[in-house]
């Protein structure tokens, strides 16, 4: 199976520990926030990776090749220019068509700077079952953005800022409102559908096809550790939590 690891953004919400390294090489409890992501993907059966990179890029590649690419298949994905999460992927795109069992089988997209125990082959089997476009792991917690799903657990909209009004897409009768947890299952035809240009959000994607009705899912995470690693603090407190009770 194969997977993207999104870590070419800047990290300024981590300063100052951003501000000669990148975010993917941010420690916890001695490992590297790249290190975990990895990690946690190997186990989930995934041996091919692709990373983009753009603030202090080469430190990833020195890094991961002073690592022997930690036991994985790992390409790069350089970003002169920040292209944002669809972007990313767009430009991506080639390396999970780049052979005929690609055409077919889901990959996963994760963000470098959250940490989680979130179930992946779990999520993987119900994206194949439902026969998803795209799956996204969500949960019922405070945040200043939403995505808001149906009963039938389908997009139909978001809040952009917690001083923003609802923007639905489409009919949603009993729409909940869950917070994303930048953890996506994704069927490989949805790169064909990936219109938009130059630097774009994935959010920005889903919501356009589920106007289409595509099936853009949630993936209920409520059980699940999950910890955003974007400020100095929350690095801190994922490390004590790992220190006290969760095994990733």
């Amino acid at each position: 199976m194969k997977a993207m690891i999104l870590a070419a953004g800047l990290g300024t919400r981590l300063r100052p520990l951003t501000d000669h390294r990148p975010k993917a090489l941010v420690e916890i409890a001695g490992r590297t926030l790249l290190d975990l992501t990895l990690s946690r993907l190997r186990a989930s059966d995934v041996c091919e990776v692709i990373i983009n990179v753009h603030h202090c890029a080469d430190m990833i590649v020195e890094y991961l090749e002073a690592n022997d690419n930690f036991g994985m298949r790992i390409e790069i994905s350089r970003e002169e220019v920040l292209l944002d999460t669809g972007g990313g992927l767009k430009k991506a795109a080639w390396f999970f068509l780049e052979d005929s069992k690609g055409s077919s089988e889901p990959f996963i997209l994760h963000n470098v700077d959250v940490i989680s125990t979130i179930d992946l082959p779990r999520m993987v089997q119900f994206h194949t079952d439902n026969q998803a476009l795209a799956t996204l792991a969500v949960q019922k917690r405070e945040t200043a953005r939403y995505l808001y799903f149906d009963e039938q657990l389908q997009l139909c909209g978001r809040r952009s800022g917690r001083d923003q009004a609802p923007e639905f897409v489409r009919p949603s009768p009993g729409a909940q409102a869950l917070a994303f947890s930048g953890i996506h299952v994704i069927s490989p035809r949805f790169l064909a559908m990936m219109t938009e240009e130059g630097a774009f959000s994935m959010v920005s994607s889903y919501l356009r096809l589920a106007a289409q009705q595509e099936k853009i899912l949630a993936f209920r995470a409520d059980e699940y550790y999950w910890r955003d690693l974007g400020r100095p603090e929350n690095v801190l407190q994922a490390a004590r939590d790992l220190k006290q009770k969760v095994q990733l």
